[in-house]
């Protein structure tokens, strides 16, 4: 157990690890011998090479080390990729005032025209986009909160908002008329301004928003 102990902590063989980055394509059986030192000192040099290689030498590489990364450096490279790209879609809308054409994003971010057409043709199907959106849903219920706060403040189209969100206008009963404008609700024939709100006492206030929040917990 001992020997086995010292042979994993060992220092690494930096003529072992160089032979095996000189290979075209490196696979799992390439670094089966090593130890965890040589393991731990590949992956910090795959890093390194990650940050600093570009565009089509960046895929080159990525396409090398396919076999032999975790999955969890995959996610990560994908959600750099993800990152780096919408920065760049904002940044240059904003200079520009139109979409800009997929060799100006690789431009921008360092990533090869090839890698920015397919992330953007395939990143929906990608589960790491999928935990991103779990992440957006998480924070919904606050700034539902935040909506209904405002609008049982007096804000009408705080309160249009909040009931199109949790479904009262979408799911309303047959007989209820709900019409909306710019500075009044009417729901048949009781109108719901600005105006009127302001002119409610806070109790009555606490009574829309029981009714609100009533609406929202259904």
């Amino acid at each position: 157990m001992k020997a086995e102990n010292a042979l994993t902590n060992s220092p690494p063989s930096y003529e072992k690890i160089s032979s095996v980055l000189a290979l075209e394509k490196i696979t799992l059986a390439d670094i089966e011998n090593f130890t965890g030192a040589e393991r731990d000192y590949l992956g910090e040099i795959t890093t390194e090479m990650l940050e600093r290689l570009k565009g089509e030498e960046r895929d080159s590489y990525i396409n090398k080390i396919a076999d032999i990364v975790h999955p969890s450096t995959n996610d990560q490279i994908w959600e750099q990729n993800h990152f780096l790209i919408g920065r760049a879609i904002s940044k240059l809308i904003g200079q520009y005032g139109s979409m800009p054409p997929k060799f100006i994003i690789a431009r921008e971010t360092g990533l090869s025209r090839q890698t920015v057409a397919k992330h953007l043709a395939d990143y929906k199907a990608h589960p790491q986009y999928h935990a991103e959106m779990e992440q957006f849903k998480y924070l919904a219920p606050n700034i539902l909160a935040g909506v209904c706060k405002r609008a049982c403040n007096g804000d009408v189209k705080a309160a249009r908002l909040y009931f199109e969100m949790v479904g009262a206008l979408n799911n309303q009963q047959p007989n209820t008329v709900i019409n909306e404008q710019n500075n009044y609700i009417q729901i048949n024939n009781t109108i719901l301004s600005q105006e009127n709100l302001k002119q409610l006492s806070k109790e009555q206030l606490n009574q829309i928003e029981g009714i609100i929040s009533g609406i929202g917990g259904k």
